[in-house]
C-alpha cells in the first residue's frame, strides 16, 4: 500500500483560496488565549500542588513533593494541611485522622478514641494524642484513597512544616482546616504558623475558619503572606462565625476585610447537573475579582468522575477554568499538578476530528467547539468519495463512525487487503450524493456516530449527542477555517495505490489535492 501521509501545518492561500487574515493569524498567534489571561493580576493562574504529587504517592511526603519541582511548572507551590501534635509541633497530614493516611492503624491497633470535630462526633487517630517523636519518628505515610497506587506506601516518613520549608519550593501554602478543634484542646495554631513564618517564607495561609484568619491577620499585616479564605460546601457551617457558607459567600466584601482571596470547591463555579453535563457558569470569579478577591478553586483530580462535557481529559476541565472568554480563576488546587501544568502552560493544542470527544468526529459540531475550545491547530482526514470529492474522516472505511452498516448500503461491504485487513464499507465506493441520500434517509448528516474508545466498560461519550452534527467535505472545511483564531490547519492524506486503480481518481486531475502535495 502507498500511503502518503502529510502532517503540517498548511496555510495554503492561493491553493485554497484563504484570505489574508487567515495567513496574518496562522503566522502571528502561539495561542488564542494571547498574553493575557483574565486572572485579576493578569499573570497566569498558580498551580497548587495539595500535599506534593498526591495522587500518585502518598501526600505530603517528601517524594511527592519532589515530584513537583521536577514534573510540574516552575511557580508551583506546595500545599501543607497543618496537624498539631500533642507537643504543639506543626507537622503535614492530609487529614486530620491518622489514620486516613499514615500507618498508626498498624502501630496502635483498637487504640482510635472519638472527639467532637465540629459539632461531630467522629472516632479515629488523632494528632493531639501523640507526641511529635512518635509521629515523626515511628509513623510511616500510605496513600489516603485506596483506588490509588500503593506502591510507596509505609516508606515515607511524615515532614514538619519546617522541613517543607526546607525543601526550597517557589511557593509554600499552609493550610488550617482546624483551628477551633486544636484550640479547645489547649494547643495554639497561631504559635505555630508565625513560629513557621519565622524560619521560611510563608506565602499563603487558608483556613475554613475566618476567626483564624481574623485572629493571625495583624501577624501578616507587613508581611507579603496572602490570606485565604476557604470555602467548603454550601450548607456547612463556619464554626468560627457559626454562618453557612452559602451565607458568608453573599458578603464578599466581609470576606476581602480579611483576606486578599477565596478558595472554593470548583462546583462553586462551573455547577454540573444529575447528569453530569456541565451546566451555566456562575458570576463568582467575575464577582470576587470585582471585589478585589483572587479565587482559586480545588478538587481537581484526574481519577475522579467529572462532567461529560470534558470527554475524560482533565487537561479541557482545567481549561473551562483559566482560558475562557469569560473569566479565569487565580489558580487551581490539584493533586495531579502537572496535568494542570500542561493545561496552564499553554501547549500547542491540535484537534482530533475537531472535539471528538466531544461531538462525532469530522462533524461540524467538532470542528466549531474545537475552535470555542481555543485548539490552535484545527485537522481534517482527507479521504476520497467515489466521484472523487475530498471529505473529511478519519477513516476511508465508513463502519468506523457511522452507522452506514444499518442502511442499504451494508451490501457494499467488502475486503481490500491493501487498505485493511477487515472487511468494511469504504467512501471510494460510494457517491457523495449517495452519502448525502444515507443522511437524509436517517436524519442524521452522513450518519455521523460518537465513538468512545472505552464504551465496553460503560465509559460513554456526551451520550446526549451521540448522532449529531454534518461531515464536510474538504472546501467546506477549508471555508470554514478562513476566519477563525487559529495558528493553522492540519491536513492528513492518506493516498492508497488500491484507491488509485479503482476510482480511476488519478491525484495529479485534483487541482486541489494537487496544491496541498
Amino acid at each position: 500500500m502507498l500511503k502518503l501521509i502529510f502532517t503540517g501545518l498548511l496555510v495554503l492561500q492561493v491553493a485554497f483560496s484563504l484570505s489574508p487574515s487567515f495567513v496574518s493569524a496562522a503566522t502571528s498567534r502561539g495561542s488564542r488565549r494571547g498574553t493575557a489571561w483574565k486572572t485579576l493580576s493578569g499573570a497566569a493562574p498558580l498551580v497548587v500542588a495539595r500535599g506534593g504529587f498526591s495522587g500518585l504517592v502518598p501526600d505530603s511526603s517528601q517524594l511527592a513533593y519532589n515530584l513537583v519541582s521536577v514534573l510540574s511548572l516552575p511557580n508551583t507551590a506546595y500545599w501543607c494541611d497543618v496537624q498539631l501534635t500533642k507537643d504543639g509541633v506543626g507537622v503535614c497530614l492530609g487529614n486530620l485522622n491518622l489514620a486516613n493516611g499514615t500507618s498508626i492503624a498498624d502501630l496502635f491497633p483498637k487504640k482510635a478514641t472519638t472527639y467532637n470535630v465540629n459539632g461531630v462526633a467522629t472516632t479515629g487517630y488523632f494528632p493531639i494524642d501523640y507526641s511529635s517523636s512518635i509521629i515523626l519518628n515511628n509513623l510511616t505515610l500510605v496513600q489516603s484513597s485506596f483506588s490509588r497506587q500503593s506502591l510507596f506506601d509505609n516508606s515515607l516518613p511524615i515532614l514538619k512544616v519546617e522541613a517543607v520549608q526546607q525543601l526550597n519550593p517557589a511557593a509554600l501554602w499552609l493550610n488550617v482546616q482546624h483551628d477551633l478543634f486544636f484550640t479547645q484542646h489547649k494547643l495554639s495554631m497561631r504559635q505555630c504558623i508565625i513560629s513557621a513564618s519565622k524560619t521560611g517564607i510563608i506565602n499563603y495561609i487558608s483556613s475554613p475558619e475566618l476567626g483564624f484568619l481574623q485572629n493571625i491577620a495583624s501577624a501578616f499585616k507587613r508581611s507579603k503572606t496572602k490570606l485565604i479564605f476557604r470555602f467548603l460546601d454550601p450548607q456547612d457551617t463556619d464554626p468560627s462565625t457559626n454562618q453557612t457558607y452559602a451565607l458568608l459567600l453573599k458578603n464578599l466584601t466581609a470576606v476581602k476585610a480579611v483576606a486578599s482571596g477565596i478558595l472554593v470547591p470548583k462546583s462553586y463555579i462551573w455547577p454540573t447537573s444529575p447528569s453530569q453535563y456541565l451546566l451555566q457558569h456562575t458570576s463568582l470569579v467575575t464577582d470576587a475579582h470585582n471585589e478585589g478577591l483572587e479565587v482559586f478553586a480545588s478538587d481537581f483530580a484526574n481519577d475522579v468522575s467529572f462532567s461529560y462535557n470534558y470527554s475524560y481529559d482533565p487537561v479541557a476541565e482545567y481549561l473551562s477554568f483559566v482560558s475562557n472568554s469569560v473569566f479565569s480563576v487565580d489558580g487551581v488546587l490539584t493533586d495531579f499538578p502537572v496535568t494542570a501544568s500542561a493545561a496552564i502552560g499553554k501547549p500547542l493544542i491540535i484537534s482530533h476530528g475537531g472535539s471528538s470527544g466531544i461531538y462525532p468526529s469530522n462533524t461540524d459540531l467538532a470542528y466549531q467547539q474545537a475552535v470555542k475550545d481555543g485548539a490552535n491547530i484545527i485537522d481534517c482526514s482527507v479521504q476520497i468519495t467515489k466521484d472523487g470529492v475530498p471529505i473529511c474522516l478519519n477513516s476511508a472505511d465508513l463502519s468506523i463512525g457511522t452507522t452506514v452498516t444499518q442502511t442499504s448500503f451494508s451490501s457494499r461491504l467488502t475486503t481490500i487487503q491493501e487498505v485493511q485487513s477487515e472487511s468494511g464499507i469504504f467512501t471510494f465506493d460510494l457517491t457523495l450524493s449517495e452519502i448525502q441520500t444515507l443522511a437524509r434517509e436517517y436524519q442524521l448528516s452522513i450518519v455521523a456516530v460518537m465513538q468512545s474508545p472505552y464504551s465496553k466498560q460503560n465509559l460513554l461519550r456526551n451520550p446526549a449527542f451521540v448522532n449529531s452534527g454534518s461531515f464536510w467535505t474538504l472546501p467546506m472545511f477549508l471555508n470554514f477555517t478562513k476566519d477563525q483564531l487559529i495558528s493553522g490547519i492540519l491536513i492528513n492524506i492518506e493516498v492508497c495505490q488500491h484507491i488509485v486503480l479503482i476510482t480511476t481518481f488519478h491525484i495529479k486531475h485534483s487541482a486541489k489535492l494537487e496544491a496541498i502535495i
